[in-house]
Order: structure tokens, then sequence, then C-alpha cells
């Protein structure tokens, strides 16, 4: 029997989750047998989004909680959408986010055959029959939830005409929309889920796992209990919409029940709604075929493989799911709170570098040396992190904002004839510009006191002034190309506004490339996937589309919620 965590170490219980508080009642009462096995069950027919991380969070998290196993289980029921890519992209993402699942993945196509048999006893206990009404004469005879639905003419055929007719359908006699097979249940049910559901349907394509062998598939609500049960899951977690399909998933399971086996138990909880995002896989896939994306890992995309594109670490995904909870309600949790998972993950573990994304030439007038080396602490957050060497010279890099030839009272960066900090290095003081045809200042020159290093411990050292710049030495910088992400959408629910197209939402300023960006030189050998903090301008991380010839850094998320300032 498995325990909880805190059984398990003597800690003081944290307060548990309705999800939770039915396990614990459940190996309390010795149901099942006491036993904990969960499962997650994504179709392989798009990648997957933050919304299933929440999912893969909670299935994963309480196998782990209570010592036992979860399945990951690819419910490949309709080979017209599903493809391989999709199966590995989805082993990649529940892997990147730090789960394993128990032994290999299982498929449910791996069942196909024992679906088949128990459909076929299913028939011959009177309790399915083949139908050769069209979909749409079957939706209109399942009446209103208000009205009971008419049977079909077909529902009392002979139980022999019903195994020809399916056996037909399994051979590939028939073409698709020719028969399906229905349960017989109750057509004035009030839930319309029992006015005898469709269990399979006639599909004429070629399976990614099973080939041609296969011409019918078996439908969601049929396969999912059933293999549920085969795979000894105790408890089947659903999003909220499955509530109502939950007598249909009870009714299939206690027609192949057998005593002393473990009865899955379906439990529904709150999908995620994120602001400022679709969840819709269809709504996704129709930004990648449209071109709107580069493709399902644009690190504007919600998908897991955009978010780690972009540079969100799998520890800022799992603390946002915690963070966030599991609801029994609909809600829509505000994006701001992803992105301050991200920067507070990152605030820990990313080394500071110097980066200038908008360079003006900055040049130290009385410097004489050629150049030297100065100390940077690599995190202060991190006591662990460590120092490294940059160098500095006459000629540096600075942002162009950081200066202002006129500047107002409050304008605490550079400017003539006032002081400023470069960082890990000297105070220097605003002297002259020079400036092109066009009157755009291509030079700032300047002064700066040489006894006034950071560090140092010399009196001018500790001298303290209003503003400190990040700088880059000129002749030593690296040009990088970045890629400034933002949200990808302007409006809160861009899928929320019944008479517009969601597309219309679309933030035209979602993505801009800085070209020639110079960053210090202890970048130059940054691997993909590898992420920093550049100093004053936010955490970035290397791209898959990097070079040794030319580094490409993503901007994961800016240091403050610029969002929230605008907004206001």
């Amino acid at each position: 029997m498995s325990h909880t965590a805190s059984e398990n170490s003597g800690e003081p219980k944290a307060s548990l989750n309705f999800i939770e508080t039915i396990i614990e009642e459940n190996i309390k009462n010795g149901v099942n047998g006491g036993a904990v096995h969960t499962r997650f069950p994504p179709e392989p027919n798009g990648y997957l989004h933050i919304g299933h991380a929440k999912s893969i969070c909670l299935n994963f998290g309480l196998a782990n909680k209570y010592n036992a196993q979860c399945n990951l289980r690819f419910d490949d029921t309709n080979p017209s959408k599903e493809e391989q890519e999709y199966v590995d992209a989805i082993k990649e993402d529940v892997q990147w986010l730090g789960f394993e699942w128990e032994g290999e993945p299982k498929y449910t196509s791996d069942y196909f055959q024992q679906l088949y048999d128990w459909a076929v006893m299913l028939i011959k206990d009177g309790k399915a029959y083949v139908d050769h009404q069209s979909a749409e004469d079957i939706a209109k005879q399942k009446g209103t939830p208000t009205e009971p639905g008419k049977e079909s003419p077909y529902r009392n055929r002979p139980v022999e005409e019903n195994l020809e007719w399916f056996e037909k359908m399994k051979n590939g006699e028939l073409k698709a929309g020719e028969a399906v097979l229905r349960a017989k249940i109750d057509m004035a049910s009030p839930n319309m889920h029992l006015r005898d559901p469709l269990m399979y349907r006639v599909i004429n394509k070629t399976h990614h796992r099973t080939g041609d062998t296969w011409h019918i598939y078996p439908m969601y609500d049929y396969a999912h209990g059933q293999s549920d049960y085969i795979e000894g899951i105790t408890h089947s977690i659903c999003t909220l919409e499955f509530e109502v399909h939950r007598p249909l998933y009870e009714w299939f399971l206690n027609q192949i029940y057998k005593e002393g086996t473990v009865k899955p138990r379906q439990i529904e909880f709150a999908r995620l709604n994120l602001s400022y995002t679709v969840m819709s896989k269809r709504k996704l896939l129709q930004l990648v075929e449209e071109g709107v994306v580069t493709g399902w890992d644009d690190p504007r995309m919600p998908t897991i493989s955009g978010l780690r594109r972009r540079g969100y670490t799998p520890e800022s995904i799992r603390n946002f799911a915690n963070k966030i909870g599991v609801a029994r309600r609909e809600n829509v949790i505000d994006v701001a709170l992803l992105e301050h998972s991200v920067r507070d993950h990152l605030n820990k573990i990313a080394p500071r570098v110097m980066a200038v994304l908008d360079p003006v030439k900055l040049v130290i007038d009385n410097y004489e040396g050629e150049e030297e080396w100065l100390t940077a602490e690599n995190n202060p957050e991190d006591e662990n992190a460590g120092s490294r060497q940059v160098p500095f010279s006459k000629v540096l890099y600075i942002e162009r904002e950081d200066f202002m030839e006129d500047a107002p009272r409050k304008f605490f960066r550079l400017s003539l004839g006032r002081e400023v900090r470069l960082k890990n290095a000297y105070i220097i003081k605003g002297e002259s510009v020079v400036k092109d045809e066009n009157g755009n200042i291509t030079e700032i020159h300047c002064t700066y006191d040489p006894d006034s290093r950071s560090g140092s411990g010399t009196e001018a050292s500790m001298r303290k002034v209003k503003g400190t710049l990040h700088w880059v030495s000129a002749n030593h910088a690296i040009d990088a190309e970045v890629r400034l992400y933002d949200r990808l959408f302007n409006d809160e629910a861009p899928d929320g506004h019944k008479d517009k197209d969601f597309k219309e939402f679309l933030n035209p300023d979602s993505l801009q490339v800085i070209p020639a960006a110079k960053l210090e030189p202890s970048l130059k050998d940054a691997k993909p996937m590898e992420g920093f903090q550049f100093q004053r301008m936010g955490y970035f991380s290397v791209d898959k589309d990097s070079t040794s010839e030319k580094l490409v850094f993503n901007r994961a998320v800016t240091l403050k919620d610029s969002w929230a300032k605008q907004n206001k």
C-alpha cells in the first residue's frame, strides 16, 4: 500500500487539494487495495501546451507523492490526425519537465484487439448495434436535453446481423460514414451522452503504428475507460468538460468489470485558462499552418516546446503549476503569474552578463592603458556562482537610451557634465558628443576617475553616484542576433470575442529582431538552451539557430512586468 509523502517523512501535513483528499480517503478505506496508479493520456495530434503541462505535473506529481506509478499513454485512435512526430515531441516534453513514466509508453492501439473483442461481447449481449444512418440523422434523433430521442430503425436488428455488419466494418468492406457501432443504452436519458453513443467508426487510413490492420477505430468515450481498466489505473483524472461523460465512462466499465480487479474512478478538475493566450490545438495549428509563427516551437507559442526554446525552465513551469493549484471550477489565470515564476527561478540560477542591444560608442578621453581585466560577480543570488574577468578599454559600447545630451533632473543615467558608474568599473563624467550630418550621436566622449574602480577599497571607489550603466568593450565585443519576444496577443481573451476572429488580436510587436547586439566575450561559447541575465535588460537564452559563427539569443522574459505598467 502507498503512503503519503508526509507520513513517510514525519513532516507536518500540507493542506490537500480535493483530488488528494479523494485519494487519501480511498487509501484509508482500502479501495482497490489502497493502490494509486495514474496516467497522462495525450492524443498525438499536435504539440502539448502549458495546459497539458499542468495535467502532466498533476498526474506525475500524484504518482511521486504516493510512491506510485504514472503511465504515459498515447490515445492514438484517429489515424487521420495523428503522427509519429507528435508522439516523439510529447515524450520529449514530459521528460524535459522532469518526469518519467512507468515502463514503456502505452498506446491505446496496443489494446485494439481487446477493445474489439469486448465490443463483440456487447453485441452478443444485445447491448450494441450497427447503425447505417448518416451522422446528421443520428444527431437529429438524439433529441434535446428536455425531449427524449427517437430510436434508430436499426436498434433492434438481430444479433447475428449486427455481428456480420461489424465484421464487414472491421474488414474494410465499408466506406467511412456507411456504418457505426452504437451502444444500446437509453434514448430517453436526461444525459445526452447515454443516448446510444457511438463506439466505433470506419476510418480507412493508415495508422502510424498498426498500419492497415484496422479499418475501424474506437471512440474516445469507449476506449478511454477500457484502457484505464486494462492498465489498472485507479484514478483517471480528466478536465471538467468530461464530467458529463462520467456516467458513460462508468457504464462501459460496468460491462467488463470483474470482481477483485482494479476499478478506475474518473475525477475532473478545471483546465488551465491563461490570459493573453489561446489554448485550442486547432487554433494553434492554424497559427502554424498560416505562417503567423515559425512552427510549433516558436518562442511566442504557449506550447511546451515553444516555452523551452524561449528560455523557460522546467522548474519554473512546475512551480507555476504548484502555485495555481488544482481547482474544481473554471477560472482564468493571469499570464503574468507564469512570467513571474520564470523570473523568480532565472533570478536564482542565471549568470549575470553584459550585453548592449542598441549600441553607441563611448570614448574615455583620459584612459591611457590599452586594456585591463576587471572582476565581475556571476550571480549575487548564488554564492557558489563565482566571478569572471571582463575586459575594459578606452572605447566601450553603452545603450543609446542610457545617454541624453540635455537631460531632465530625474534622468539618472549619463549626460553632459554628470557622473555615473560603469558596472564593475569606474565612475565617468559626460564631456561632449560627436554627431553625423543628420544630427545623430555617433560617439559620446567622457573622462573617468582612475581611483574609483569598483571593489578597490579607495575613498573614490566608495563615492555614491545615482546611476550605474552596463557596457561592453568595443575591441572585445562579439556580435549576436537578439530576438525580443513579447506576448503573441494584445487582448486578455483573444478567442473570447464571438463576432471576431482571434487573429485580429495578434500583437504586431510580438517579435523585434536586433541583428547586431554587442556582447561581452565570455558568451562566445554559449550553447543552445543556456540562460543568462543580460544586466538591466532581461533574461535571455541561446536559440537552437545559434552557431559558432553567429550567436542567436531569445528574450525569455523582461526583468519586470512591463505589461502591468502599460495597463495602468
